[in-house]
């Protein structure tokens, strides 16, 4: 398929890391699947291509780059194993990013080089037990005791917090305050109190370690912070918004790879003497599938073209995270059926992309959380 809304670099980009995609992250996959075991050897080659330097400013070891190129690299890495993409955009899109947008100079300079590099690994903590999509209503707190501040609370399913060293949290100093009381802060994996806890049994992206981390009596500083006092859930929004582009990306690279199986297989399965791509409804299914997923891909390149523009794009950006996410997911359960009975056990990959599809309508803001956001920019607040 030629990608004629690319340009020629962007389309160099996209042939490269295709192609490692095609001959180290795929062959892999099935096996870090069954595992659970962290890709390690993906990160660092992944790493020695340059990729967790993209969009992260050359002064502190990046790479430079646009939104754009982001979502071609999520996308491609994305159709290898979904596990490495959700890893890789966790530690880039949210946490080294979100020091980048709101850190110091001194918090730049100190932190952002080795996780460029991927020389250590970052995590993003917002969710809590009972703290989802409600964010605003998070009971982690940062106290002031004797002229000394404390963070207390739990954070839940957080993405690579088994294996991160440099953890962004956010927390409330007053729960009262809701929005304009919650505070971001760049906690170190060694500080005192401070306890990572792993969650096992996930349906799928079972190579991305997820865990709890606990927070007790941990102590914190004023350097600590990531911007002003009050204004982490602001930072917070904002730093979404633009991850939201890089898992709708993510959504694509799946729905892809199932729908290439889907093309594969219809080839060689034949039934009733004839292959499966000979019959219309066969057909007629890919011809969809085809159509949503260029529709979702192009949906996914406009709001990048937004974000690097600096125009408005969080509306578009949960637009294109709502259609992606329905695409692969229903992309994976049409090449499942397409497969048949031997579709839905492993090591098709179809019944590995239909487990790992699922969550993408979940994380970083379910689907409903995007439809409240489409929905305030229709009609505001009403």
């Amino acid at each position: 398929m030629v990608h004629t809304h690319l340009s020629e670099e962007e389309s160099l980009l996209k042939s490269t890391v295709g192609e490692f995609a095609d001959q180290v992250l795929a062959p892999r996959a099935a096996d870090y699947d069954k595992s659970g075991e962290f890709p390690w050897s993906n990160i660092r080659e992944l790493a020695d291509l340059g990729m967790f330097g993209l969009t992260i400013k050359e002064e502190y070891g990046g790479s430079g780059g646009t939104s754009r190129q982001l979502s071609i690299v999520a996308e491609e890495v994305a159709r290898g194993c979904a596990a490495t993409s959700t890893i890789y955009i966790a530690h880039l899109s949210l946490c080294t990013r979100f020091i980048q947008l709101f850190g110091t100079i001194e918090q730049k300079r100190r932190f952002i080089p080795h996780l460029a590099k991927a020389e250590t690994i970052g995590a993003f903590a917002l969710t809590e037990p009972d703290s989802g999509s409600d964010a605003a209503s998070m009971s982690t707190s940062l106290t002031q005791a004797n002229g000394k501040y404390r963070l207390d609370g739990t954070k839940h399913f957080i993405t690579n917090a088994e294996e991160a060293t440099v953890f962004v949290v956010l927390a409330t100093h007053d729960r009262s305050l809701r929005t304009k009381g919650i505070d971001a802060l760049i906690i170190q994996r060694d500080t005192p109190g401070l306890t990572v806890n792993p969650q096992h049994g996930k349906m799928g992206i079972r190579a991305s370690s997820t865990a709890e981390v606990v927070f007790d009596g941990c102590p914190v500083t004023e350097e600590n912070r990531l911007g002003p006092e009050g204004k982490g859930f602001q930072e917070c929004m904002e730093v979404l918004n633009g991850s939201r582009i890089a898992i709708a990306s993510q959504c694509v690279g799946i729905a892809q790879a199932a729908y290439d199986a889907a093309i594969a297989y219809s080839k060689q399965r034949e039934v009733f003497g004839k292959r499966l791509s000979e019959f219309q409804n066969t057909q007629w299914d890919l011809a969809n599938l085809a159509t949503n997923i260029m529709a979702a891909r192009l949906l996914v390149y406009h709001a990048a073209t937004l974000m690097d523009a600096g125009q408005p794009y969080a509306e578009t950006a949960s637009m294109a995270k709502l259609l992606a996410s329905r695409v692969a997911v229903e992309t994976a359960n049409r090449a499942l059926q397409i497969h048949g009975g031997i579709g839905y056990f492993a090591p098709t990959i179809v019944e590995r992309l239909y487990r790992d599809a699922k969550v993408t309508e979940i994380y970083e803001g379910s689907s409903e959380v995007q439809r409240m956001i489409i929905s305030r920019g229709i009609f505001g607040d009403v």
